[in-house]
This record gives structure tokens, sequence and C-alpha cells, in this order.
């Protein structure tokens, strides 16, 4: 397939299809609507499962059901949307269920607008249901990387048994990027799904039960040290980063998806100006890359975490940066885009946004 100019929603959806899913459960909500439109063409046409469900709770729980059954999944929301699914997805990550949640980030709080947006980084990273669980979480920054790692994030679910969320914003939801869907991705040795609830024909005398339910304590504490070590699993071998202009910049600048793009012209317009920038692009936000903050060094005067929200990676920067470093917040909320001219001056002036 050549390369193709495509809408990241509908990228998205057909990157989904090549990625092998089964089946979709969804309902609508700006500005993501055109994944299950484009879905509800394409899954029937070839034989898989599209429906749009009475509501957000109900496609969640549906989706818990065909993961139970060892399909592959996967749902789209926007922010309200996520937020209303959270119960379900605490459910489908107990269960340890594979899926694949795709989030396409409005202004909120509360139904806000339907503009791009990154505040829901805590809800992704931290999670919106009950209980010590985790959901491995990408960030990618242009439409391409979208597509790449949604083929690949049915495969890394079902490795680890785990819901992947990718992260994007209303703007790559939104905008349309000349992609190549034939890019290989990294390929994974996935074991049989013998924990499948697919009937006892399949195993016979063996009944699998789908279940986040434990009453009993000492079982509960046990199965969550269990999810921990997983996690830990997940630290180990998946963390995602780009570092940019990182010969020996004088500031570094941490951001990720759509404002991580427009960083990129502001360190091209303050390297014009004799200052070098550099920049650390966390594509894996769960994992988050801690590592990369010891690349920064020791002489650069500061971090400066941008943000499209009022600073909730700012917190996973300060832990990673240890208070090796100052570092400083530019954030723009409710839908708008800062100019790359505003982050050249917010390293100019970098003393008056430290935070610590």
């Amino acid at each position: 397939m050549a390369k193709v100019l495509m809408k990241g929603n509908e990228a998205i959806a057909l990157a989904a299809i090549k990625g092998g899913v089964d089946a979709f459960y969804g309902y609508p909500i700006t500005p993501q609507n055109e994944v299950p439109e484009y879905l509800s063409k394409h899954l029937l046409a070839n034989g898989k499962v599209f429906l749009q469900a009475e509501s957000e709770v109900a496609a969640i729980n549906m989706v818990y059901g065909a993961a139970g059954a060892g399909k592959r999944v996967m749902t789209s929301s926007s922010s309200p949307g996520i937020a209303l699914k959270q119960e379900g997805i605490s459910y489908i990550a107990a269960a340890e269920l594979p899926c694949v949640i795709v989030s396409v980030m409005r202004g909120g709080p509360g139904l806000g607008g339907i503009q791009p947006s990154q505040a829901d980084y805590y809800q992704a990273t931290r999670g919106g249901g009950n209980g010590d669980y985790q959901l491995i979480v990408y960030a990618p920054e242009s439409i391409q990387e979208t597509i790449d790692i949604m083929k690949e994030s049915f495969d890394i679910a079902d490795y680890y048994r785990n819901p992947v969320m990718v992260l994007v914003d209303g703007l790559i939801g939104q905008m349309m990027e000349s992609v190549d869907f034939d890019k290989p991705v990294k390929e994974r040795f996935l074991p049989e799904k013998d924990w499948a609830t697919n009937g006892t024909m399949n195993h016979p005398g063996k009944r699998n039960i789908a279940n986040s339910l434990q009453i009993d304590p000492k079982a509960l504490e046990q199965h969550n040290i269990h999810l921990q070590e997983k996690y830990n699993t997940v630290k180990k071998n998946e963390v995602r980063y780009e570092l940019i202009n990182f010969d020996d910049p004088e500031y570094v600048i941490v951001a990720y998806g759509t404002m991580a793009r427009i960083c990129r012209s502001a360190i091209e317009l303050l390297e014009k100006e004799g200052i070098s920038v550099g920049m650390i692009r966390p594509i894996s936000l769960f994992p988050y890359p801690k590592e990369a903050f010891a690349k920064i060094p020791d002489k650069a005067k500061g971090i400066l975490t941008c943000e499209l929200s009022q600073g909730q990676m700012l917190d996973d920067v300060l832990i990673a940066n240890n208070g090796k470093h100052k570092v400083g917040f530019f954030g723009r909320s409710g839908g708008m885009l800062p100019d790359p001219e505003e982050i050249v001056e917010a390293i100019k002036n970098f003393n008056e946004r430290v935070v610590k």
C-alpha cells in the first residue's frame, strides 16, 4: 500500500483493522466520531463485529465480555466518555484481559469543549477507576506514529494481558497527514489464550472464569502483588521516548503529542537566536521514561515542561528529575494551542516559570 493522505481518526480505525481487531464497541462523542464511523463500514464487511452500544458504560462492559472470550477488541471515546468507562476499565485490568482503548482528548473539566487538550494525562496514567491497576499508555505525536502504535497495541495487550490506551488529542484525530500502513512493527511471540472463556470444548475438563472479585483478602493481596510484578516487567520492557537536539542543550523541554510538535518549531526558532534547546519526548506515558532524564547534561540550566493542560505531566517530570535541575512549566488549556513563539518566550524567561 503506497502512502495515502488520511484523517487521523480514520487512520486509527484502519490501523486497528491492520492490527487484527475482531470487535469494536463504543458510543459517539466528539472529536473521535470518525473512528467508529469508519469501523462501522469496514468491520462488518470483513466478518467482524461492530456495535454502537446504548452508553459508554455498556460499551466497556461489552469490551470486557469479548476480551474475556479471547477476542481482539477495542473501544474509543473522548474525555467524559472515558470517564464513564473507568469502572469497567478497572474490572478489565483486574481480570487481566487484553483490549485497546483509544482516547481522543478534548478540553475539560466536565463536558468542557471539543477542542484539543492534554488534560486527561492523570486519567490515563493514574486511572480513574478503583484499586491498584495500570494501563499501558502510549502518546504518539503524529498520525504515522499513531498508526504504528495502534497496529502493535493489540500484540502488547495480548502479551501482558492488560489494557493498552492510545492517547491522542483532538488535533491528531482531526488533522490529515500522508501515512504508510505497511511499515513493519515489532513481532512478539504470543502464547495461546488458554485463559479465555470460550467454552469447555476448547479446553476439556477445564472451565475458565473471567473475574475481578476476590472475597478473600489474602487472595486479593496476592493478586495485587502479581499485578505489580507484571507492571514492573512492563517498566523494564516497554519504555519509549525520543531525544531531540541532545548534543549539548542549554535547556531541555519535556513535551508529548501535539505539544511536542509545537515545541519542535520553537526549538528551531531558538536555535536561530543562538539558544540550544533539547527535548525529551515521552512516547510511553506509562511506563514513564524516567531514565531519559539521566541523559540531561549537568550544566543544563533547566527543564521546561510544556503541556496542553495546567500541569499534569509535571508531577512525573519532577519525580524523574529528582531535584537535579530547576523545573519550569508552560501550559495552555481548555482547547487553546500556543504559538511556537510563546514557548520561545517561556525559555527566554525560564526563571519566571520555575516551580521547583
